[in-house]
């Protein structure tokens, strides 16, 4: 039975480039290979989740500029319907220029995030959690993040956060979230390790935390349980995105299997993701 998710948070313009390295100052580098897709956490999981066929909803600030026509263009491609919280926004879209070593898959990315394009809460609709099987906050957009939150929680829709950094905000979306699934960058305040992580998050709380770490083995808490789930072991050829990715694969698996199998199978779509350039290539294999 097909599912429907709605991804709040961030919706950019991604050029990704594949080069040697990143550019030292004064550098002018020539790439070898580049793509332009929409980005953002909260966008790259919605297409996984669509992808993996399902319905995908995301919900963001857009607007009007000429250069929204790439991000609506590519969402089409995959299915993913835009909820834009701005229609009238003339003003460009964020823009994220990346840049992925060839030799290791690593990425460099300058971006300016959702800072200069936080929505009103004015915009959301009432009805905006009509149908919706789960939800999923990136952190971008907080004060829209907040009430879909309590909204999702009174309906018993739940709540996945994408913990890929730490977002001033995030302590009053975590009351309310059923998924806490995190980047080895996330580091509330206070906090030095993962030990200090884990039992941050557990004050909210939340049933189910993990905390993914690369190549690395995921840890995570399951209602009180420890455990850890290898991930794959492959031949890396771009990172980019792996993340968001795994967060879409989740929130599709975990509408059907239990939380370690969720971070397993997960797992397992982020690292075929990684053996590809760019965002999409790996769904066209």
């Amino acid at each position: 039975m097909t599912k429907s998710a709605l991804f709040v948070g961030l919706i950019t313009v991604d050029l990704i480039y594949l080069a040697q390295s990143p550019p030292q100052n004064n550098q002018k580098l020539v790439a070898n290979n580049y793509t332009v897709a929409a980005g953002g956490p909260a966008t790259n999981a919605s297409v996984t989740f669509s992808y993996l066929g399902n319905k995908s909803q995301i919900l963001g600030v857009l607007g009007c500029h000429p250069m929204t026509q790439l991000i609506t263009t590519d969402l089409a491609n995959y299915q993913v319907g835009i909820i834009d919280l701005d229609t009238n926004k003339q003003t460009s879209p964020p823009i994220s220029s990346i840049i992925v070593t060839e030799s290791t898959g690593e990425r460099a990315v300058i971006s300016i995030n959702a800072v200069k394009t936080q929505a009103n809460i004015s915009s959301l609709t009432p009805e905006i959690l009509e149908n919706i099987d789960i939800v999923l906050i990136d952190g971008h957009q907080m004060a829209v993040s907040k009430i879909i939150a309590q909204k999702a929680k009174k309906q018993n829709i739940p709540v996945v956060i994408d913990g890929g950094s730490w977002k001033p905000g995030f302590e009053e979306i975590l009351p309310f979230v059923n998924y806490a699934i995190c980047s080895a960058n996330f580091y509330p305040p206070e906090c030095k390790n993962q030990e200090d992580i884990f039992n941050y998050l557990q004050n909210f709380h939340i049933p189910q935390i993990a905390i993914t770490q690369g190549e690395n083995p995921i840890q995570y808490l399951n209602y009180g349980q420890r455990g850890f789930i290898n991930v794959p072991k492959i031949q890396v050829v771009d990172t980019l995105g792996a993340g968001d990715i795994f967060h879409g694969a989740f929130c599709h698996y975990i509408l059907q299997s239990n939380f370690p199998k969720s971070l397993e199978l997960a797992s397992n779509i982020a690292a075929e993701a990684c053996q590809y350039f760019g965002t999409r290539r790996w769904m066209h294999r």
